[in-house]
């Protein structure tokens, strides 16, 4: 016999709740500045459906280490794939599962529905980055983009910054749209939800900008920021090249991921030689990783009348991380069904 406990949505948001998603990823993007992760290149698979839609496939694997040795040391991996055409099917646009490996076996013992945890982990990140490199003080959020991602950043940021009080949203889609405007008013009363006709309007009306969109295009650009505005780039190429070159500071969360990934566009910024390393001499260049701000390594810069930007790249470290704490939870709480992976009798 062979078990492996497998977790629905509905277990791993019950699990949740006992859960501290920054900390853990704070507590997570420290050990990767100390280097106390493995983080191998993701895999990618395209393809084109019946519908001419695009889908992608995204294997990321990655490795926790504990101060406690081997047997607290988490291994993992996440399979997360999407069709740009699913919100039509009434489907959410990316899915997928999520992995725990035992250390010494190598066989999985935990697998999980992957899509709420991952949307999670990029809200968890947003929060801490604007925790340690947001705005002073500010009370109005602007999201772009309404779907998944948007809810559970607003619960999140509800969560962390009660004071925050007004969110300007846009949405290509007038369903999409309204559809969060129902979901912000049953689950955020206290929140003012404001319906903006563009993007432009959305961006230029509130000091903290997240992008959760699905846009392969630049559209945001200078012009349109107010003095002292902090971009969360959660998204692929909602900011065009100009915001980076024109910000104060740029964080992400590993330089040689975001580097590397020529599909973003702040990865083919770097590989043109626009926004340069650290260490070099550009005139615009990456300041640093979140996790050396929070180790103290480099400073943290907030917007004073100019704009910061946040480009993470979504490491599977923070999701492995994250599972890791629900699977403690799923024990204490019995939670999840266990599955014998060799159909012993």
């Amino acid at each position: 016999m062979e078990l492996m406990r497998f977790l629905t949505r509905a277990d791993v948001r019950e699990c949740l709740d006992a859960v501290d998603v920054p900390r853990i990823v704070e507590d997570t993007l420290a050990r990767q500045a100390k280097g106390q992760t493995l983080l191998p290149a993701e895999g990618y698979l395209a393809w084109t459906n019946s519908d001419q839609a695009y889908c992608r496939s995204l294997a990321m694997l990655g490795a926790v280490l504990s101060d406690t040795g081997a047997a607290g040391d988490l291994y993992g991996a996440k399979l997360i794939n999407a069709a740009l055409n699913n919100p039509a099917r009434g489907l959410e646009r990316a899915g997928g599962c999520m992995f725990l490996f035992d250390p010494e076996t190598a066989r999985p013992r935990l697998m999980a529905e992957g899509g709420l945890l991952s949307a999670l982990r990029t809200a968890g990140y947003t929060v801490v980055s604007l925790l340690r490199l947001g705005p002073p003080t500010w009370d109005s959020l602007a999201l772009i983009g309404t779907g998944m991602l948007a809810r559970v950043h607003v619960d999140l940021i509800a969560r962390y910054f009660p004071e925050v009080r007004d969110v300007y949203s846009y949405d290509l889609s007038d369903d999409a749209s309204s559809a969060f405007a129902a979901w912000i008013g049953q689950n955020h009363p206290a929140l003012r939800l404001h319906r903006t006709r563009s993007a432009r309007e959305a961006v230029s009306s509130a000091p903290v900008v997240v992008t959760v969109t699905t846009s392969s295009d630049g559209y945001i650009s200078p012009g349109w920021l107010t003095g002292g505005t902090f971009i969360a780039h959660v998204s692929l190429d909602d900011l065009r090249p100009e915001v980076f070159t024109q910000a104060t500071a740029i964080y992400v969360d590993d330089f040689d991921l975001v580097a590397d990934n020529p599909r973003r566009v702040l990865g083919r910024l770097i590989q043109e030689g626009i926004i340069g390393r650290p260490e070099s001499t550009n005139a615009a260049r990456i300041t640093g990783s979140l996790g050396d701000v929070i180790l103290g390594i480099i400073p943290a810069t907030r917007p004073a009348d100019d704009i910061v930007v946040s480009n993470p790249f979504g490491m599977a470290i923070l999701d492995v991380a994250l599972l890791g704490a629900v699977e403690t939870e799923a024990i204490r709480r019995q939670r999840g069904n266990m599955l014998d992976l060799m159909g012993s009798r």
